[in-house]
């Protein structure tokens, strides 16, 4: 399966990583923080968050995806939560 993973700027800013799969038509985007107070839910909802607002789905959508998937993983020690964003993007 053809996949192309890259790290690219969008008019706002850096995503963490973007995972296009052409033959599905689906970008990824994953979006990373380090929870310093330990609040692993907390960061996650930033993660999320930042990839709305600075519309990292933008580049995604210019190279043709058409689904969009939105991870927001958080990390503190050695404990990770990670989160799915909603697909409200999707058409």
């Amino acid at each position: 399966m053809e996949r192309s993973f890259y790290n690219r700027v969008s008019e706002l800013g850096y995503s963490d990583i973007l995972i296009e799969i052409p033959k599905d038509r689906t970008g990824v985007a994953v979006e990373m923080k380090y929870a310093e107070d330990g609040d692993l839910e907390r960061a996650c909802t930033e993660a999320l968050q930042q990839i709305e607002e600075k519309d990292y789905m933008a580049r995604l959508k210019q190279d043709g995806m058409r689904q969009f998937i939105k991870y927001g993983i958080a990390c503190y020690k050695k404990d990770c939560k990670v989160m799915i964003g909603d697909d409200s993007d999707n058409t």
